[in-house]
C-alpha cells in the first residue's frame, strides 16, 4: 500500500488563537491548534453551516494531522480585554455578510471578555483525511480553501489570514511526522528543532524528540456544541528542510 498524501497548510496572521478550555470570561490559547478548530475551519471554507453538524462530526472524526512552530514565541501573548454594554436591540456584521441580533432581555451591566492571541506567528500543517475515499476528499477540501465558501479566519474572527492558507503541492509520507519533517522551514544556517504536535500512533512517542504524551481535550461534540472528549497526541519536536532560496 502507498504511503497517504498531506495537504499543507500555513496558519500565518498578526494574531492567531487556537482557544483552550474557557474558564468565565477568559478565553486563553493554545500554542498549536485544536481538533475542533480546523474541522470548523474547514468546514466554514467547505460551506457548511451551523445545522450540518453530522457533516462537520464526520470532518473532526476524520481528520489527521500535525502541526509544527516555524515562528512565534509562545509566553509573548497579547491580552484583548474587552467591555461592551449590549441591549436587546443591539445587532452585529457576521461573516456571512448579515447582521446579527440577540435573544433575551436587555443587559444593565457590561459585558466582559479576556481574549488572549500569539502575536506574529507561523504554524504550519500537515492533514489529510482518513477514509481517503469518503467525501469530501482532499481534492474537495483543497479546492474549498483556494475559493472558500466564506471568509476565513484562524481561531477567531479578528485573525484573518496574511498568506493563503493553502500551499501548492503535496506531501506523501508514511505518518503525520514524517509528513511534517518533508515541509521546508526557515532559511536558517543548519536545520534547527522546531516544536510540534502529532497524534500519537502518527510517528515517534518515545526518544530524544518527544517531550510528552497526553490526552488533549480538543473534541467537539457539533450536536450540542459542547466538549466532546479527549484523543492522544505527542509533543516534541521535528527538524524541517532548509527553505529552498
Amino acid at each position: 500500500m502507498s504511503d497517504p498524501s498531506w495537504l499543507i497548510l500555513r496558519l500565518e496572521a498578526p494574531l492567531l488563537a487556537f482557544g483552550g478550555v474557557a474558564i468565565d470570561h477568559i478565553g486563553v490559547t493554545r500554542d498549536f491548534p485544536a481538533q475542533s478548530m480546523l474541522a470548523g475551519l474547514l468546514a466554514n471554507a467547505l460551506g457548511f453551516g451551523r445545522t450540518d453538524w453530522e457533516n462537520i462530526q464526520s470532518l473532526q472524526d476524520r481528520l489527521v494531522f500535525a502541526a509544527r512552530r516555524d515562528r512565534g514565541d509562545e509566553s509573548a501573548l497579547l491580552t484583548d480585554v474587552q467591555n461592551a454594554r449590549l441591549e436587546k436591540n443591539d445587532k452585529g456584521w457576521t461573516t456571512r455578510g448579515q447582521p446579527e441580533g440577540r435573544d433575551g432581555a436587555s443587559y444593565g451591566a457590561p459585558h466582559r471578555r479576556r481574549r488572549d492571541y500569539h502575536m506574529d506567528a507561523r504554524v504550519m500543517l500537515a492533514l489529510r483525511l482518513a477514509p481517503a475515499e469518503r467525501q469530501p476528499d482532499l481534492d474537495a477540501l483543497a479546492a474549498a480553501l483556494e475559493r472558500p465558501a466564506r471568509p476565513l479566519f484562524i481561531g477567531r474572527k479578528p485573525c484573518l489570514p496574511s498568506a493563503p492558507l493553502l500551499l501548492p503541492g503535496r506531501v506523501t509520507a508514511s505518518d503525520a511526522y514524517a509528513a511534517l519533517a518533508a515541509i521546508a522551514g526557515r532559511r536558517d544556517a543548519a536545520p534547527r528543532k522546531m516544536r510540534a504536535l502529532w497524534p500519537h500512533g502518527e510517528g515517534p512517542d518515545a526518544g530524544d524528540n518527544v517531550w510528552r504524551v497526553i490526552d488533549l481535550p480538543d473534541l467537539r461534540n457539533w450536536r450540542t456544541g459542547l466538549h466532546g472528549g479527549t484523543r492522544r497526541i505527542v509533543e516534541g519536536t521535528v527538524s524541517a528542510p532548509e527553505l529552498a532560496a
